[in-house]
């Protein structure tokens, strides 16, 4: 992709990347903290993962082909430099993302099966000592992932938009021809 309607796709699907990459890391660390958030958002988590991961790699792909056909400058060198780090966090939040959803619906299963047999009830969903590790190793992941993509997306955000905006613009307003504006100070 390297248009959309006459738009370099860059400018256009980085503002996907911009609002899933936070949003899929909070759901994320929602859901591996809160039991009850995970018992509705687990697998729209694992999913919204899955789909953040999409968005990156075609965003930096449509970057590749807009960075041909700008000037070349340090910031735009630094900002598609910045840009090619954000995958492997992309990669780990759908695999924290798939690894609680994985987790929940193996939990629901088997305490399904526990119903059937006579007994006491399976511990599966909120007891057992190897639950509570993985819960654990899977929050300590989840914070780890969120924060790490997060911080990459803002870094890589901010560096793109003083390439395209540095020089681009004038502090004070320019003057407009016609009659003044009732906001202007004249």
């Amino acid at each position: 992709m390297t248009t959309v309607n006459g738009l370099p796709a860059h400018v256009l699907l980085v503002h996907a990347v911009v609002v899933l990459v936070p949003l899929t890391s909070l759901v994320i660390v929602l859901v591996a903290f809160w039991p009850a958030a995970r018992r509705r958002l687990a697998i729209p988590a694992a999913v919204l993962s899955v789909v953040t991961l999409v968005a990156v790699p075609l965003t930096t792909e449509a970057g590749e082909w807009l960075e041909h056909r700008l000037p070349e400058s340090e910031l735009l060198r630094a900002h598609t430099e910045l840009g090619d780090g954000l995958l492997p966090w992309a990669i780990g939040l759908a695999l924290v993302g798939i690894a609680v959803g994985a987790r929940e619906v193996l939990a629901n299963r088997t305490a399904r099966a526990g119903e059937d047999v006579p007994g006491p009830r399976s511990h599966a969903r909120t007891g057992e000592r190897g639950g509570r590790v993985v819960s654990l190793v899977l929050a300590v992941l989840a914070v780890v992932v969120a924060v790490g993509a997060t911080v990459t997306t803002y870094e890589i955000g901010d560096s793109g938009s003083r390439a395209a905006w540095t020089g681009q613009f004038s502090p004070t307003p320019l003057q407009q021809p016609g009659p003044p504006r009732p906001d202007d100070d004249g």
